[in-house]
């Protein structure tokens, strides 16, 4: 191994580059102490000094950058929409939404179009525990179409509203301004209150007198689908429908039909029902006039699931010294009549009650005595069939009426028989002497109807009320989870026309108990009554409850329970009047004693005899011819 040798040139080097080393550092240490402190911090200011001689700063360039931006999307702005350019220009004028809720209702406002993009129903689910919403991903739509001075045709729900949100106390506000400059502006400014479904909404303008045009039409256009909240919504699209008030206080509605499309004047509320839930458009300044069309929705309850009903309002508005000012309302929430009633506005019109004495029976009546019922009771099962024992406990005079007529009919029935034997060949002598039967007996076939039409505005309003009770939606009774809804048993593996792919028991048992109590009031007289080609009366008894059936199978089953109760009820009465209170050998008796005394004939019973035998006299005439 060669051993190393010592490299004096090697030393000398590392030598020369440690002194040249240490050198350096001296002389920038010196230097660094010659330096002026002031100078030292201009130098660390320098960057950031603004020098009038000197280009513009960074942050004075971007801002000026963004004006030009600016002052470019501006200028293109009002190049498509003329002066509203102005509020397309602003940081507004985005997709995003602003919310206000109270503990009822939670609204989200679109900066787009300025109008309610959500609206939810914070204490309701739908029938499979999905909140209620009454908007939500584009099913409604609230649009003002107009025409500007400068000849352009716009639709508010195009364009971009600036949003301010205040608070009043406890009422949450936003204001929702579609500017042509920053006090020039069309306004929609919502309120809501603590606790209520109705929020103040009012459209006002500001400036815009030189910028709409006042010789074309402005209208405003409202649009909703209506979205399915029950699980038959076959049921539900029945009572879905479109009302409006008009002419101070008339109400008519559409929506019954695939397509209906109507027009009224002087409008001042529109309503779009769902069934349980309503959004309603209220205008303390009528509308002059208003155009509504309703469409269905559902073809095929297989496919057709989402939506109900489409509803389309073209409601024209007004300017004032040419400006727009509407004060206004907006109602989303339950179909509840006491709710909507409150209001003192009509809007339990709303609520489909029946017309006439229908709709009075169940204001008055129903309505109040339920609530009373329902209150002080532990479920709304309960409260049904106690509301159904005391009104046939009240009819149950009437019931006694029209089964004594039916055992009176009875009892002369063999008399009735030899008369249609005696006088077979001769109509008018034989009815002649049936009335003369009827009116020494004190007995007539139509005592027995005229009790049975006496009960039909009862049953009617019941018919009306049950489906529109908003209190029963949601609450069990039994097997049924929703006495507002159908109850189920059993699913069928396939649909049956007319009847559906389930099974209910409330109809069933209903269905049993008309036919019960059908074949102790009629079955006997149909039988004896039956003559030659008329129809088969038998079969019509058998195919009533069968009907009943079918047609409440789908229905709320807080009436099937409602017609259940009540018709084994009026059984069990007929049956105490049947043996307990009736003696048919005392009717006998009686109608036997009547006949003995000589009987004062009524004004109408002796014009028709004097009629019926002058008849008799004219075709004895013709027959000596």
């Amino acid at each position: 191994m060669e051993e190393k040798k010592f490299d004096v040139q090697s030393l000398i080097g590392f030598i020369l580059i440690g002194g040249i080393l240490i050198w350096m550092l001296y002389t920038n240490s010196a230097s660094e102490e010659a330096v002026d402190p002031q100078q030292e911090t201009e130098q660390v200011e320098v960057p950031g000094n603004t020098d009038s001689n000197s280009n513009q700063p960074p942050q004075q360039e971007q801002d000026l950058q963004s004006q030009g931006a600016d002052s470019t999307a501006l200028a293109q702005a009002r190049e498509r929409l003329g002066a509203f350019g102005y509020s397309a220009s602003l940081p507004s004028a985005t997709e995003n939404t602003t919310t206000i809720s109270n503990d009822v209702l939670e609204l989200k406002i679109d900066n787009k179009g300025g109008y309610i993009s959500e609206a939810r129903l914070t204490n309701y689910k739908t029938f499979d525990s999905i909140p209620v919403y009454l908007i939500k991903d584009g099913n409604a739509s609230f649009n003002i179409n107009f025409t500007t001075t400068d000849g352009r045709t716009l639709d508010t729900e195009n364009l971009y509203f600036e949003p301010e949100v205040t608070q009043n106390g406890d009422n949450h506000i936003i204001s929702m301004k579609l500017k042509v400059s920053e006090n020039e502006f069309l306004e929609y400014r919502y309120v809501l209150k603590p606790g209520e479904y109705m929020l103040d909404f009012s459209i006002r303008s500001q400036g815009l007198n030189d910028v709409i045009n006042s010789s074309r039409d402005i209208n405003l256009n409202w649009e909703l689908k209506g979205y399915r909240h029950a699980k038959s919504i076959s049921y539900e699209n029945r009572y879905t429908e479109l009302i409006y008030e008009y002419d101070e206080g008339g109400d008519d509605y559409l929506g019954s039909g695939d397509f209906e499309e109507q027009e009224d004047e002087n409008i001042t509320y529109v309503a779009f029902k769902q069934h349980f839930f309503t959004s309603i458009l209220l205008t303390d300044n009528p509308f002059e006039r208003g155009k509504f069309t309703s469409e269905n929705l559902v073809q095929d309850e297989e496919v057709d699931t989402v939506y109900t009903k489409k509803f389309a309002a073209q409601l024209p508005l007004e300017l004032q010294g040419g400006e727009l000012n509407y004060n206004m309302d907006w109602y989303y929430g339950p179909t509840d009549y006491k709710i909507l009633n409150d209001y003192d506005r009509n809007l339990d019109e709303v609520v489909p009650l029946g017309w006439g004495i229908f709709g009075w029976i169940n204001k008055y009546v129903f309505i109040p005595f339920f609530a009373f019922l329902s209150g002080v009771l532990p479920s709304y099962g309960i409260a049904i069939i106690v509301m159904t024992i005391v009104v046939r406990i009240v009819l149950s005079p009437v019931t006694y009426k029209s089964y004594l007529s039916q055992a009176k009919m009875k009892v002369l029935r063999p008399e009735i028989n030899e008369l249609n034997e005696k006088y077979k060949d001769n109509a008018m002598k034989k009815q002649q002497e049936t009335m003369k039967l009827y009116s020494k007996a004190g007995a007539s076939p139509m005592s027995g109807c005229l009790p049975a039409l006496m009960q039909i505005p009862v049953f009617y309003a019941l018919f009306q009320f049950f489906p529109s009770a908003f209190q029963l939606r949601q609450k069990g009774f039994l097997w049924a989870d929703d006495l507002s809804s159908y109850d189920t048993i059993a699913e069928l593996p396939f649909t049956i026309p007319f009847y559906g792919d389930h099974v209910s028991l409330f109809p069933i048992l209903a269905s049993i108990a008309i036919f019960i109590y059908m074949m102790m009031t009629t079955g006997q007289s149909m039988q004896q009554t039956q003559q030659p080609g008329m129809p088969n009366m038998k079969f019509i008894m058998y195919l009533s409850p069968l009907m009943m059936l079918f047609f409440f199978n789908n229905y709320a089953s807080g009436l099937s329970l409602y017609y259940f109760t009540s018709n084994l009820i009026t059984i069990g009465i007929m049956l105490v009047i049947k043996y307990v209170i009736i003696d048919e050998d005392k009717i006998h008796a009686k109608i036997q004693e009547n006949k003995k005394k000589p009987k004062k004939q009524n004004k109408f019973t002796r014009k028709m005899q004097e009629m019926m035998e002058q008849a008799e006299q004219q075709k004895n005439q013709q027959k000596k011819k």
